[in-house]
């Protein structure tokens, strides 16, 4: 009868030691997410600033029937404005658009680790070979073509990661838009450059973080 006994109480030990390593290591956790939560607060992260230097055009046609071909670079610096958070850009893609339709094909950006106040700059080729676009669209950028101004905006779309220390966040989408305004033929502000045309832009963008 007491070896019965003996056991229950033993094993009622075992339950309250599991139970408190239980609830130590629950303490535990909360305490860390509370100290990040903290600590993230106390920070406040700043997305980046995006800005569009230039773009160069290497070619802008409209055939029959409704297709565009394009061929451009541009220049894109991003700035990190936070203090004390390093910003790590695990993808980024960009593209040119037109009337909200992608018109060329998404380049992929390098990925890259902005220190605090850092800036990054990236001079990516944007590339659409005979990209089928609507009859609205391709009467749309014939009129603008004519007028002597095209509107195209440069998009990135991709994920972020915020660094504090050696502590890194989950993935973040990242979406940036900066308009390109581009004027041609007399009313044209582009440099020669061979056969492109280079416009100096310097153009902030929109970003959603």
């Amino acid at each position: 009868m007491s070896k019965e006994v003996e056991d229950c109480g033993h094993h009622d030990d075992e339950k309250k030691r599991r139970r408190r390593m239980f609830i130590g290591i629950l303490a535990l956790i909360i305490t860390i997410l509370v100290v990040i939560f903290l600590v993230w607060i106390i920070l406040q992260p700043h997305k980046p600033r995006f800005i569009l230097q230039d773009t160069t055009i290497y070619g802008l046609n409209l055939s029959d029937p409704n297709f565009l071909s394009s061929n451009m670079q541009v220049t894109i610096s991003t700035k990190n404005p936070n203090d004390k958070i390093g910003i790590y850009y695990e993808k980024l893609d960009i593209y040119a658009s037109y009337h909200n339709q992608q018109i060329t094909l998404a380049t992929e950006l390098p990925t890259a680790y902005q220190g605090h106040s850092d800036i990054s700059v990236w001079s990516p080729f944007l590339y659409g070979d005979a990209v089928p676009v609507s009859p609205y669209l391709a009467a749309s950028i014939s009129q603008d073509v004519n007028a002597g101004a095209v509107l195209f905006n440069i998009k990135i779309n991709g994920k972020l990661k915020w660094k504090v220390g050696s502590w890194l966040s989950g993935s973040y989408r990242i979406f940036a838009n900066c308009p390109a305004y581009i004027t041609l033929g007399s009313r044209s502000n582009g440099i020669n450059v061979g056969t492109a045309i280079k416009y100096q832009i310097v153009q902030h963008c929109h970003v959603d973080v």
